[in-house]
């Protein structure tokens, strides 16, 4: 058997991605406020924990996979946190999607106990962690990637490491950029189409092999045009990462107008409490503004 990890997150991506650890052989002790999960990973053969300390005493490395910056901070520098626990020997591999300023305050906290770590978001949503087929964006010293490669070969079909700590989390809000605008072109394009009187699902098969083809139009037209909204990322999540990016865009003097535009599209979204729809569901502000819906034709 290969060594034990612990894994704190099981919630739509963390729980796949630590079964895919433990189906290649992987000991694991996992940690989540939810219980369901905790108890399927047992079943399978994983110890549970109470608090991120006990995980931190009882491996060497630790996957977090939690919803936002403010839940890193608390699992690795709060009371009974991964720090409390920490040596010379322990490695956090943060795989949430956070700000890249909570990811420099998370490491320098975990330096000062001789700890090491890395930021290793990921795109893909909850079918590329079950598949094991995530990107991974990797941020930190070349030396640790080498040394856990073999977790992100498990876990995702690609792990590139784009620099230094934080280089993970600014190039996933690189990402996040690029699909929330791609969801916002794809609803207005295929809205001219639908309201044109033309069949979306053909549409997208005519252009689908040339320069606007996608994977985000691979993965969200056909769920789209039968108006499934079943989370496989989460809308609020999506919101959280724009905000980030915009933050972020802000300290360096920037401006994104098309990334304020469509954060703004995702608020008005969350705010009439549909924060748990797939981001795909973008569209639906949109559709809502011209009375008009993407719909495959029957």
């Amino acid at each position: 058997m290969a060594e034990t990890l612990g894994f704190i997150g099981l919630g739509i991506m963390g729980r796949p991605m630590a079964k895919n650890l433990m189906k290649a052989g992987y000991g694991l002790v996992v940690l989540d406020v939810n219980p369901a999960p905790v108890e399927e990973l047992v079943g399978m053969g994983a110890t549970a924990a109470k608090t991120p300390a006990e995980v931190a005493s009882q491996v060497k490395k630790i996957i977090t996979m939690l919803p936002d910056g403010p839940d890193v901070e608390k699992v690795v520098t709060g009371e009974n946190g991964i720090i409390e626990a920490a040596t010379s020997e322990t490695i956090l591999i943060d795989m949430s999607s956070i700000s890249p300023t909570v990811t420099q305050k998370v490491v320098a906290a975990l330096k000062e106990k001789g700890a090491r770590a890395l930021d290793a978001p990921v795109s893909g949503g909850e079918p590329g962690a079950i598949k094991g087929e995530l990107a991974i964006m990797v941020g930190g010293p070349e030396d640790l990637f080498n040394e856990v490669k073999p977790i992100f070969e498990v876990l995702g079909k690609s792990a590139v490491l784009v620099g230094d700590t934080a280089a993970g989390q600014t190039t996933k809000l690189t990402n996040q950029i690029l699909v929330g605008i791609h969801i916002q072109a794809m609803g207005e394009a295929f809205l001219l189409a639908c309201k044109a009187g033309y069949d979306p699902i053909r549409v997208y098969e005519a252009i689908k092999g040339g320069l606007a083809g996608s994977n985000v139009l691979n993965a969200k037209i056909p769920l789209v045009t039968e108006r499934n909204f079943k989370p496989g990322f989460k809308m609020r999540l999506h919101q959280k990462d724009l905000k980030n990016a915009l933050e972020a865009a802000s300290a360096l003097g920037l401006k994104l107008p098309v990334t304020d535009m469509v954060k703004g599209f995702v608020d008005s979204l969350v705010s009439k409490g549909k924060g748990d729809d797939d981001h795909g569901g973008l569209i639906q502000e949109l559709e809502a503004l011209n009375n008009a819906e993407i719909r495959k034709l029957q």
